[in-house]
């Protein structure tokens, strides 16, 4: 970002929940947990998927890809705010917060089109059973990923460098816990109208094409579930739908509200914990809804710990 003044800019400082100190130690605390939590979730569903022959398919393919996209988009932001909410110091470089802008929105750009490709692969699984493995060949599944992972960071790359153009006239102080678009445009000095609309475009892209291609793939999902006869062949195929579902309306629900509102419309306060909710809840809970009712992976757990136990 330019300033307007010629004064040496240094960095940012992220006011967080400084305006109340009485919730920085609940926060913190409940925060800590939640992260202990999230590496454990998340470091066992991608153990698990390598470990288990069982759950070498595409579905944990690309379970294991959200699970270390979650590692690492709570990671860009949580242990930071950790420390500020014990410490008096809240700052961060510059660099640090183009680079956390970077990485977070990179992640979260990822996760919108990862969640579409496994709506995808739900969908070849119950449409076209018999041409599962031939169609979401090894291969495939391969390039889909890292075509989610190529886009996601290549929107990153152009909104970072669209919000770091916007010019500054001294202003340091982001009301937020990290760095994030909506407060970081809140410290311009000029009308951002246009800058806004450009993002606002760019999100409404990897946002909505995801949710289409979601909303297509479960249309017909439904569609070959109700031609199904037996009510325990329908509840099976649906069960194998449910947790993704539960993960999508969740992301998909917090990022809309984040990106998707009018800049007049955006509330501060409503927006860091919002924040937290997809920063943290949603990537804890994410192994919680896929292990939850899902006998391969909670299998897979027990053969693993008494594979353990039997080793002693």
């Amino acid at each position: 970002m330019e300033q307007k003044n010629g004064s040496s800019f240094t960095g940012f400082i992220l006011l967080g929940f400084s305006d109340r100190p009485q919730l920085e130690l609940v926060l913190f605390v409940v925060l800590l947990v939640f992260y202990l939590f999230t590496l454990l979730g998340n470091t066992a569903i991608i153990a698990l998927s390598h470990l288990d022959p069982h759950l070498q398919t595409p579905m944990y393919f690309f379970l294991s890809n959200l699970s270390f996209l979650d590692l690492c988009y709570t990671t860009s932001t949580v242990p930071q705010l950790l420390v500020h909410l014990r410490g008096a110091d809240k700052s961060i470089s510059f660099g640090g917060c183009v680079a956390q802008l970077f990485v977070a929105l990179g992640l979260g750009s990822t996760e919108c089109i990862l969640l579409g490709v496994m709506a995808l692969d739900r969908y070849a699984a119950i449409c076209k059973p018999l041409q599962y493995t031939v169609i979401m060949h090894p291969r495939l599944c391969a390039l889909m990923a890292s075509a989610s992972w190529s886009i996601g960071f290549a929107n990153s790359s152009l909104q970072t460098m669209l919000i770091f153009i916007v010019p500054l006239c001294g202003k340091n102080k982001i009301d937020h816990f990290f760095c994030e678009i909506p407060p970081l445009l809140k410290l311009a000095c000029v009308d951002t109208t246009v800058y806004e609309s450009e993002m606002f475009f760019v999100s409404v892209i990897i946002l909505l094409i995801p949710v289409a291609l979601i909303t297509v793939s479960y249309g017909q999902i439904v569609r070959a579930v109700l031609r199904i006869k037996s009510t325990a062949g329908q509840r099976k195929a649906f069960g194998t739908c449910g947790s993704h579902i539960t993960v999508v309306s969740l992301f998909y629900g917090t990022a809309i509200y984040a990106y998707l509102q009018p800049s007049n419309n955006y509330s501060q306060d409503q927006g860091k914990f919002i924040s937290l909710f997809y920063t943290i809840v949603t990537p804890m809970v994410n192994p919680v809804i896929y292990t939850l009712r899902n006998k391969d992976v909670t299998g897979a757990m027990k053969k693993v710990l008494w594979r353990g136990h039997d080793s002693r």
